[in-house]
């Protein structure tokens, strides 16, 4: 089943439409009301589970997609699992959500009065490594588990935290399977630009190193400031070098950036590799046909063959998440469904509700979920996943790695 059969408007449009509906009222339900209230719907009490989220700010859209994500999970928890279940006990469980306004020096006070005012007994992540660091250095000072799936940056998980937990694919090997697989395929110089941001240092210094690793010649390695609104200076610079492959480093905002300039001036290396943008449609829709032949890492996609009990496949997932969203989850939404779980199951395989048995539990955690595997080790890192590449084809997000999971062969030279 392809990506375009899952999104198929026509055969679900008016069902999509109402379950929506049924939905968000369903969700606003599950989301709202006092801890005392949940006898009264045949739970026998609740767990508060906090989130700071980008509602506005330069990641709204991927906050969107998480908060999306978290709901997705709250819904099938509580409407089709029968809640939480510890020993004999059910509970229902409840998302509070703050917005952070994807400011860093914000969200730690939101964190604080997440745990202190409305005391949540666990945390799920918000988007970013930008955020999830502040966030997370307020969760371990008060003992909290924080669960999160799109903080992927290397150095959160270098400072010795026991509360952070992560069921993605850290930064570093973001590119790794994207640039293996252009090395198999001639690619013998490449350029790297990146954000000066956590994640996108990360993904830039892991792809120095997978490049070298693959008999890959990099030319430059240049670095831009945050919030920038023009690359074309870089991107000029950079084309200069005439690379067989540039690698952009950074979130939705700098792949819109990087394209948008690359068409200008007419700049198009054999390969384009961009660590956020590729995989989600709105790229397409941005920038249309200029988005053709760009690749992009990918820790999940509704055709790879990963299966639960929880949420079935991959594409029944996409399915539950379309029912409900009236669109497809890009793979932050899947990520963040897949934190929820992770702390749902490790609750029940606790049988309990105590932060020091969940967390062993999360240590000993060892699963497959509708997203991969998960299992963590001491850092907290799942260890279990392996990262997938995307490239938009003709106007479509098409899977070209890994082999299990592809959808086509990766075309390249793309220009």
């Amino acid at each position: 089943m392809t990506r375009a059969q899952l999104g198929t408007p026509w055969r679900r449009r008016a069902q999509a439409a109402a379950a929506l509906a049924a939905a968000v009222l369903l969700v606003a339900a599950c989301t709202g009301g006092d801890a005392d209230d949940s006898a009264d719907d045949g739970f026998d009490g609740t767990v508060r589970i906090g989130a700071a989220l980008s509602e506005t700010g330069r990641f709204a859209a991927e906050g969107k997609a998480v908060r999306q994500g978290y709901d997705t999970w709250l819904h099938w928890v509580n409407e089709e699992h029968g809640g939480i279940r510890v020993g004999d006990s059910r509970y229902r469980a409840e998302i509070i959500y703050l917005d952070d306004q994807s400011d860093p020096d914000r969200i730690e006070a939101l964190i604080e009065q997440l745990i202190d005012e409305d005391e949540v007994d666990f945390l799920l992540g918000p988007y970013s490594s930008t955020l999830t660091g502040p966030a997370s250095t307020a969760a371990e000072a008060h003992g909290m588990i924080m669960v999160e799936g799109n903080g992927a940056s290397d150095g959160l998980f270098e400072r010795g935290y026991r509360n952070l937990f992560y069921v993605g694919v850290v930064a570093s090997d973001y590119t790794r399977s994207s640039i293996e697989l252009l090395a198999e395929r001639g690619a013998r110089t490449a350029v790297v630009a990146h954000e000066d941001t956590p994640f996108a240092a990360s993904v830039a210094q892991g792809a120095q190193r997978h490049l070298e690793a693959n008999g890959i010649e990099v030319l430059a390695m240049k670095q831009y400031p945050v919030g920038v609104d023009n690359v074309d200076d870089l991107m000029t610079e950079l084309a200069a070098l005439e690379p067989d492959i540039f690698v952009g480093g950074g979130h939705y905002d700098d792949a819109v950036l990087f394209l948008r300039s690359a068409q200008e001036q007419d700049f198009r290396a054999d390969a384009m590799l961009i660590t956020v943008g590729p995989a989600n449609p709105q790229l397409i829709s941005d920038i249309g046909s200029g988005a053709d032949g760009v690749l992009g890492p990918t820790p999940w996609e509704p055709v790879m063959a990963y299966e639960d009990e929880s949420f079935g496949t991959a594409g029944a997932y996409a399915d539950t998440y379309e029912s409900l969203w009236g669109e497809l989850p890009i793979y932050q939404a899947a990520g963040s469904t897949t934190a929820a779980l992770a702390l749902h199951l490790a609750i029940e395989t606790a049988d309990s509700l105590d932060t020091d048995a969940v967390r062993e539990a999360l240590r000993e955690l060892d699963i497959d979920t509708f997203y991969g595997p998960v299992r963590f080790d001491e850092r907290g890192v799942n260890v279990a996943k392996p990262m997938g590449t995307v490239q938009v084809q003709d106007g479509r997000i098409v899977v070209v790695a890994p082999a299990a999971a592809a959808e086509g062969e990766l075309v390249y030279p793309a220009r």
